[in-house]
């Protein structure tokens, strides 16, 4: 995808009404560089504890001396709010009733990951193309916040308006013409465990299979009209939606604040939603009421849940989550890491237990699913016989960009014993699932071939 997106930081023509293309790839790797060079602006972190994430990810010896900090550093307090705050501070949200996540996580559904729970990807066969709410993963860097809609307001602030904060209930929301899109949502870290048993190779964070992901119908407004509709200024480039669930604490205790993560204007005026239903129901807190923002096609986080404020900004900016986390460090990769991840990659799984056991002699039928983040799903592939020989799998959907295809194939084995099924995806950009991924520090965009084990009896 093409994005109207700048060629100068801060004129005129760096905005969504530009006229030159720029892809996504590109236009991260020059904020890279703005913030490597000191030109972009990490809203809401001090000093220190930039140094701090810049050294723990291997980039102090390319992070030029920052001086008193970050050019404009205070520029990015929210209205009336302390550094890293949303504006208002913790207005809107009602007492918790319990730490943690909200709704129930049954254990033939969910395999619970600390904060996160991961959705049982063999509980997936009972279901549409549509995720339930009730197996719908949840990833949450902190706990569910409680908030009550009545009282929740969404404050888009920043000096990339043509005036001053604007303010919005979900009343107001609602008011605007909606907008609708079936989209995926999955985790940056999906598939994380399978660079170590499949690899060999230990990543650091949640050791996802591939259950951090689901597909939901998502119902809101366009963020381009919330933007327009608070005066969105032609100088502005970055657009950085922010949650209200609590401030992240790092294992050496440094506070980043809430979640928050950019976005160029250019793809939040592109397809991007602010969503109040999910599969024709509001919210459920777990997943992000009583609004969240959807960013189809890109890597979870970009998808802020509980969103309580947006800063439009006139100058690059950068957060904790697109600098130290959502790159890819390693071998391989440059030394200052690479470009922020935006889209997601390609993936295939069965919907099947792991180790599961077939009849021999018997004709199986295998379910799974397909999805890519680059196009939609081309065609699936399967092999039964450990890659030997392989055949393209039934869809049982029609492939579109940003969704997941379900598919089918027969199987007949006869020869009991420990067996390897295997599934790779083509999407419509000519790429194809991998047969290894290369490796990451923090586990990122895992997209091989996954080697299913099964049992013949």
């Amino acid at each position: 995808m093409t994005l109207s997106t700048p060629s100068t930081p801060t004129s005129t023509a760096d905005s969504a009404y530009a006229a030159q293309p720029l892809d996504e790839a590109a236009y991260d790797r020059r904020r890279l560089r703005q913030w490597l060079a000191g030109e972009a602006r990490a809203a809401g972190v001090a000093r220190r504890d930039v140094l701090r994430l810049a050294g723990a990810a291997g980039l102090a010896a390319t992070v030029p001396a920052l001086g008193g900090g970050l050019p404009g550093a205070h520029a990015g307090t929210a209205p009336g709010a302390a550094p890293g705050t949303a504006p208002g501070g913790t207005q809107g949200i009602a007492p918790r009733i319990a730490p943690g996540i909200v709704k129930p996580l049954p254990d033939d559904v969910f395999t619970v990951r600390g904060t996160n729970a991961e959705t049982r990807f063999e509980a997936l066969a009972a279901t549409g193309r549509l995720t339930p709410a009730s197996h719908f993963f949840v990833r949450n860097h902190t706990t569910t916040p409680r908030i009550d809609a009545g009282t929740w307001r969404l404050t888009v602030w920043g000096d990339g308006l043509t005036g001053g904060a604007h303010e919005f209930t979900l009343a107001d929301l609602k008011r605007l013409p909606s907008a609708s899109r079936t989209a995926f949502v999955e985790c940056a870290g999906n598939g994380r465990g399978l660079f170590t048993t499949q690899q060999g190779q230990q990543a650091s964070g949640t050791a996802w299979t591939l259950g951090a992901v689901g597909q939901a119908h998502w119902r809101g407004v366009r963020l381009a009209d919330v933007l327009r509709r608070a005066g969105l200024a032609r100088h502005a480039v970055d657009v950085m939606p922010r949650g209200l669930d609590d401030g992240y604490v790092t294992a050496d205790g440094t506070d980043l604040g809430r979640v928050r993560r950019p976005l160029p204007l250019a793809k939040a005026l592109d397809d991007v939603l602010l969503a109040y239903e999910m599969n024709g129901e509001p919210l459920p807190p777990d997943h992000g009421h009583p609004v969240r923002v959807v960013v189809p096609s890109w890597i979870g986080v970009a998808s802020v849940k509980w969103v309580g404020d947006i800063e439009v900004s006139a100058t690059p900016l950068y957060s904790p989550w697109n600098t130290d986390f959502y790159r890819l460090f390693g071998p391989g990769h440059p030394p200052q890491g690479s470009a922020p991840l935006t889209r997601q990659t390609l993936k295939s799984a069965f919907e099947l237990p792991w180790h599961a056991r077939f009849e021999a002699g018997t004709r199986h039928r295998l379910t799974g699913r397909s999805w890519s983040g680059g196009g939609a799903v081309d065609h699936v592939e399967i092999s039964t016989d450990n890659g030997g020989t392989w055949r393209r799998a039934r869809l049982h959907d029609a492939p579109r960009r940003g969704s997941w295809v379900r598919w089918s194939a027969d199987w007949h084995p006869r020869t009991p014993g420990p067996g390897v099924l295997l599934a790779r995806t083509t999407d419509t950009t000519g790429r194809t699932q991998p047969a290894t991924t290369a490796f990451n520090t923090q586990g990122y965009l895992f997209d091989a071939v996954v080697r299913h084990p099964v049992t013949v009896e």
